[in-house]
This record gives C-alpha cells, structure tokens and sequence, in this order.
C-alpha cells in the first residue's frame, strides 16, 4: 500500500519575553510573573490555533519554559495550494483572559509577527523555517549564531521554533454507513479509492431503534417506565457493541468495541466529560492468534462540550500495562464536524 503525501508543520518552543513596564509604556498594568498570555496562530485558509505562552525571564539564552501548538497537517491538495509561493505564519500574541464574554474578547493585543515560510520542497525533506526570538511588531531580523538577535531594551520578545517535515499517513474511508458493515477503502493520491479491508459491526443500532420504538407502541405501560431506567438499558445495549476489520482473505486485523457506554448525566441530554463514552482498540499479538488474546491498543473518550459553543470533546490515548500515553484531545464542531490526527 502507498501512503498518500501529507505535511506536518510544526510550531513549538513557544515562550514570551515581557519586559518590566514602566509607568510610560503600553506594558503598564501588566505584570509579568502574573498576567496570563496566548497567541493565535494562523496561515491561510486554515483555521487559526491557540496556544498559552509561558514567561521567560530573558530573551538572550534559550527559554526556561515552552509549549506547543497542535500545528497544521497538510494533505496534497492543500500543498499544491500552498507551495506555489511563500506564505505568511502570522502569531498575534495577546494578554489576559482567552475566554469572551457575550461575544466580547477580554484579552489585549500585545503585538504580531509574521514568518513568511516555502513549502514548495517539504514532501521531500524536513525545513526549518525559524528557531530563535522574534521581537513583536519588528520584521525578523539577522540572528546571531545561537539564533538570538541582539537585546533591545523594552522590547517584548516570542521565543518559537517553525518547522516542517513529510508526513505520509495511509488514508481509509467506508463506503458506506458503518452500521452496514461496508467495504473500507484505502484513498491514493489523486483520489483514488481500493478496497483494502472489510469490517463487521455485531450489533446494528438502527434496528435497536426501530425495536426500541416498537416495543413502547405495542405496549402502552412501557411509557410508565421511568427516564432513569430508559437511559440505563440503552447504555447497557451499546455496551459491548464491537466492529471488527478484516483484510481481503477474511483473516482479522484490528478491532473496537464500546467499553462504556454513552449515557447522559442525570437531568441532562449531554454526556459529560467526567463520564466520557469510550472505544477500546484492539490488535492481535501476531498474525494467527484468536481474537481472545488480543490486547488493548488505544483506548478514544467522547462528550459533550459545556458552553455556548456546541462541541465535541475527545481524547485519545495509547494503552500500557501501567497508565495511559495521551496521543491527541481537543474539541472538533458539533455543526461543522472535523477530523483528529494520531501521530
């Protein structure tokens, strides 16, 4: 199987120099040991990312502290997009709080930066495009040898590392509804689609839902049924259900099964983040062993975002003998829908 060309674009290293305000300066009021500071990131025709900055004490050695964004993964259309000449990477950094109040942001802008970065050879090789201090609102200026550029007093500063490297990943898709046990297709480059895979589902929830439905219109006293005993023989029904993947010779490959149940909180419509539903992922040990000593792989957690903002809240982690090893966790738009990346 050929894996279709992606590019990974990574921004890490984030950090924030502020210096000590004075009574005189656009800095008064903020306190560098205890105001909170994000950036936002963005490149075009991608949703922009944000991310919290840590303070560094000095912007001539390399920070005490850092963090990442969730960078950008880009497929092949959306580098033919791209590469046809240098884009900007515009960080606008700001201070205070990133939440908004009745569509009002209470945060202030401190300044921006902007990298100009050329993806047009990153499907053959890693680039790095930046590594160093920026000062705010100042085109990048020469670097030193250790990548800083000279100190400029009262000079806010961004410590960031800007990188890109190929990133092939295989591409699957169903064709068709997952409850009908469809062929899964491997997607090539130029969209080409070829069954690779089967799967099975051992249970259908659409025909539990017409059951279900049924069963309160045949008999009239099951409406006397509580809402508490409603919800807990769903969940019981949709634990265990299990999707297994089969190569083309029929042998199994990898399977999921509901490990616990979807159910919303009491009073509530929602299922909450203190009481995800989750997918365990299985693989086998080797290539002929039963389905019985296969062991855990992953374990993917769902729910209900809380808010105004009506969203999809998950995380994936990878499983040990010990602990979890998280992989990924974010929140993707109920409306929109989206997608989530296993690196």
């Amino acid at each position: 199987m050929d894996p279709c060309p992606f590019v990974r674009l990574t921004i890490e290293s984030l950090s924030l120099n502020i210096p000590s305000p004075t009574k005189s300066s656009q800095l008064s009021g903020i306190h560098p040991s205890t105001t909170p500071c994000f950036c936002n990131i963005r490149i075009p025709n991608f949703p922009s990312q944000t991310a919290l900055l840590p303070l560094s004490s000095s912007s001539s050695s390399s920070p005490e502290t850092t963090t990442s964004a969730e960078g950008f993964h880009l497929d092949a259309a959306a580098h033919r997009r791209l590469s046809s000449k240098p884009i900007p990477l515009r960080v606008s950094v700001f201070t205070g709080s990133m939440a908004t109040t009745c569509g009002i942001t209470n945060s202030k802008l401190l300044g921006r930066v902007v990298i100009n970065i050329d993806l047009s050879n990153c499907l053959s090789r890693s680039t790095m495009f930046h590594s160093g201090w920026l000062v705010l609102g100042k085109k990048k200026k020469k670097q030193n040898e250790k990548g800083f550029e000279p100190e400029l007093k009262g000079s806010t500063r961004i410590h960031l590392v800007v990188r890109s490297e190929p990133d092939p990943r295989f591409v699957f898709q169903f064709g068709g509804e997952p409850e009908c046990s469809p062929v899964v297709f491997q997607i090539r480059e130029n969209n080409i689609r070829q069954p690779v895979f089967s799967c099975k589902f051992s249970a259908d929830r659409n025909s539990r839902s017409r059951s279900n439905a049924s069963d309160f219109a045949n008999t009239p006293s099951r409406w006397r049924r509580t809402l508490k005993g409603v919800r807990d023989r769903h969940g019981k029904e949709r634990k265990g259900w299990m999707i297994i993947v089969h190569d083309l010779s029929g042998s199994p490959v990898a399977a999921a099964s509901m490990v616990t149940p979807f159910v919303p909180s009491p009073s509530s419509d929602r299922v909450s983040r203190s009481n995800p539903g989750a997918w365990l992922i299985l693989r086998p040990n080797s290539a002929f062993s039963s389905m019985s000593s296969w062991k855990p792989w992953g374990r993917l957690e769902a729910w209900r975002e809380r808010g105004h903002e009506d969203g999809l809240g998950y995380k994936f982690e990878l499983v040990t003998e010990n602990n979890g090893i998280p992989i990924a966790e974010s929140t993707m738009n109920m409306k929109k829908g989206g997608s989530f990346c296993i690196d």
